[in-house]
């Protein structure tokens, strides 16, 4: 069974990174976008097996990127896990009604959001 391709979109480089190393160390692939529009693109070329998403990012927020990786895809046929420094109940169950698999709020514990990639998407 090939490795679980991650694709993380995230406008903080910092950010990003630490993702990268936390889910590489977990048994997964991962590619990074910048931003929505960036993202958009990897996912149609790479397919991957998980987004994980931010709300707020420049040129194109999560909320709309979620919508079009819907309408490219279909929903629900590659799970997105949305992350964001506002986090109130309104914002997750958003999240839940647009047809996010999960919500995590900023900052996050990494092993949490680890363990619910995982649940999602096990690492081969």
């Amino acid at each position: 069974m090939p490795t679980p391709r991650i694709l993380i979109t995230e406008d903080e480089p910092h950010l990003r990174q630490v993702l990268k190393l936390q889910l590489e160390n977990g048994g997964f692939d991962v590619i990074e976008a910048r931003d929505g529009l960036e993202a958009l693109e990897i996912a149609r070329r790479e397919l991957p097996d998980l987004i994980l998403l931010d709300v707020m990012m420049p040129q194109m927020d999560g909320w709309e990127m979620l919508r079009r990786v819907q309408e490219q895809h279909g929903i629900g046929s590659i799970p997105v896990v949305m992350f964001s420094g506002k986090l109130d109940e309104r914002t997750q169950a958003q999240a839940t009604e647009r047809g996010a698999q999960a919500f995590v709020g900023k900052p996050f514990d990494l092993q949490a959001l680890l363990d619910q990639t995982k649940q999602i998407v096990p690492p081969s």
